[in-house]
């Protein structure tokens, strides 16, 4: 042990507590949300993120690393997302014009449908599974918090 270690101050119970309540929440709300979309609309968590990111992108395209970042997943994890999206033909991947080593994922007319389909469970998961329990919360304050531990790109 080094001399740092001895000096660190255990937790307060209340931030034991918190901790150990964001920690649920990280687990247990995507695999909420994912059972609920890929039983009302056969699509999960990681491929609706991936669509959504795409919509916003400048002519519906990202890099596959940018996406990865934004979807907080790995490369090879986002290649495996993106391939599974390929094959429904909701994204197709092309060489990046400016990097021939990069590649491209682009949302394709189908994507855009086939997001704008499942848009509505999604909605409804998070007002049912987030927002109902959060009633009488000031939001933007709960933002500014998160966004300390989670600072936007």
């Amino acid at each position: 042990m080094t001399d740092d270690a001895e000096t660190i101050e255990p937790l307060h119970p209340h931030e034991e507590e918190f901790l150990r309540a964001l920690g649920r929440v990280m687990s247990l709300l995507p695999r909420v949300v994912d059972a609920e979309m890929l039983a009302e609309q056969e699509i999960n968590g990681n491929e609706y993120m991936t669509l959504v990111h795409l919509s916003e992108a400048p002519d519906n395209q990202l890099r596959m690393s940018e996406l990865a970042s934004m979807c907080g997943l790995s490369l090879s994890g986002m290649t495996r997302v993106v391939q599974r999206l390929e094959r429904q033909r909701l994204v197709l991947r092309v060489k990046c014009p400016d990097d021939g080593r990069a590649w491209l994922a682009v949302l394709t007319g189908s994507g855009w449908t086939r997001l704008r389909q499942a848009w509505p469970s999604n909605l409804a998961s998070m007002r049912r599974h987030v927002f109902s329990r959060l009633e009488g919360c000031d939001l933007e304050a709960a933002t500014v918090v998160l966004e300390r531990i989670a600072p936007k790109p």
